[in-house]
């Protein structure tokens, strides 16, 4: 049978940003993996303790969403941080939703960077490998989830780390498998059939169709939809029915020995990225062992980037709420809305 995690990020709706009526609690009926805000960007102790015992109770795996610190602007502005103090702030919030989530009996299994973090690593060697740093000290048995192609999944990966690379149902993709800007036509699929559509051939076949009609491949293990997408509950819904219908099992990676498989059978995914439609594509990635770090994390335990893997512009990966984006503060550089 085909395997296949659904994530959300959820947690997010505390103080200012919180979203009335919150969708958080009908997601999580219907995802099994759940990346939640960790204080920097969104959400609280309370919001956490609470998503999490949610999420224990309804089965859904419990991931930690951290952000630069940057609540202010929900964390969509790029900054320039100090890796340092970048991978100081990623292991603090790693650890308060760790901690957080023991108190009510759950754990955290995995990390998704959130916003204009998640976009940074993309390309960013030095912000990358500060994120993987962090994961590494805290608990190097979390998974990171990350774009196809991104440079945290392949420093991930060459650490030892499990890696879970993911797509988007709900957003629009461009002829070379990046995303469409969200202030561009195509950007959203709101529609809950199209989305449901998309899921399956995601799924089923590894590959996604552009806005100009172009097939793409999409080497994912998680899809992801998101809780301010206009109708989320309605999307999800028929995601998970259109799933069911296909024979596609959704579940989430609870143990670190547990990887959803891709279509075909291949256990881990490439870290190429999005690309156009070849026969035999799909390959797993190979770690050598002098790849994995010593045991006491050190800013040069990291290998070197392996010059295979060849990293794809990941185009505007936001997915932020709606709004407009306030001025960026000293130290930022402006950005459009990310999540």
């Amino acid at each position: 049978m085909r395997v296949i995690d659904l994530n959300a990020d959820l947690g997010e709706g505390d103080g200012p940003w919180r979203l009335e009526p919150s969708a958080d609690d009908a997601l999580l009926t219907l995802v099994s993996s759940a990346n939640v805000a960790a204080g920097f960007h969104g959400g609280d102790s309370a919001t956490m303790a609470a998503t999490c015992a949610a999420a224990l109770q309804r089965g859904v795996a419990v991931g930690a969403h951290p952000s630069y610190d940057d609540r202010e602007g929900f964390g969509r502005r790029r900054l320039d941080v100090r890796p340092e103090l970048l991978r100081a702030q990623v292991a603090h919030q790693l650890g308060a939703l760790a901690a957080v989530a023991r108190s009510v009996g759950a754990r955290v299994t995995h990390v998704k960077p959130h916003g204009a973090l998640y976009n940074a690593v993309v390309h960013d060697e030095v912000q990358a490998r500060a994120v993987v740093e962090a994961v590494l000290a805290v608990d190097p048995a979390l998974a990171v989830l990350g774009l196809p192609g991104s440079r945290v999944l392949a420093v991930a990966r060459a650490a030892g780390l499990r890696i879970v690379a993911e797509a988007f149902v709900d957003r629009g993709y461009a002829p070379d498998g990046t995303l469409v800007p969200r202030d561009r036509p195509g950007a959203l699929v709101t529609d809950p059939q199209a989305a449901a559509a998309r899921a399956v051939q995601m799924a089923v076949h590894g590959t996604v169709t552009a806005v100009d009609g172009t097939v793409v491949r999409v080497d994912a293990l998680s899809l992801c939809l998101h809780s301010d997408t206009p109708g989320a509950v309605a999307i999800a819904t028929a995601v998970r029915a259109a799933l069911d219908a296909a024979g596609v099992e959704v579940r989430p990676f609870r143990t670190a020995g547990e990887v959803p498989l891709l279509p075909g059978g291949a256990a881990q995914p490439r870290t190429g990225g999005a690309q156009r439609v070849r026969p035999d594509d799909v390959a797993a990635p190979r770690v050598r062992p002098d790849d994995l770090p010593a045991p006491r994390v050190r800013p040069d335990d990291l290998p070197a980037p392996d010059p295979r893997d060849a990293v794809l512009d990941a185009g505007d990966a936001a997915t932020d709420r709606p709004g407009e984006a306030r001025a960026p503060r000293d130290g930022a550089r402006g950005e459009g809305p990310a999540r």
